[in-house]
């Protein structure tokens, strides 16, 4: 069985091809991750407050991938 046919809690997201998919074939990191799930479902899920959440994940990816350019 392909566990992308089996959903646990919750619905799949009505995309053409699932956040995980393409995360999964682009090799993102943590916070890459992170930043496309919530960017992908804030429409359908949870609005502002998931666009909040990837901002957040993109202060991380600056603050521990580039130190040096991130702000306080």
């Amino acid at each position: 069985m392909n566990p992308l046919d089996k959903q646990e809690g919750g619905n799949h997201y009505k995309m053409a091809i699932q956040p995980i998919e393409y995360i999964a074939a682009n090799e993102l990191d943590y916070f890459q991750a992170n930043i496309v799930k919530y960017v992908t479902r804030h429409k359908g899920k949870n609005g502002a407050e998931d666009i909040k959440k990837a901002m957040h994940y993109c202060e991380l990816l600056l603050y521990y991938q580039y130190p040096e350019e991130a702000v306080d």
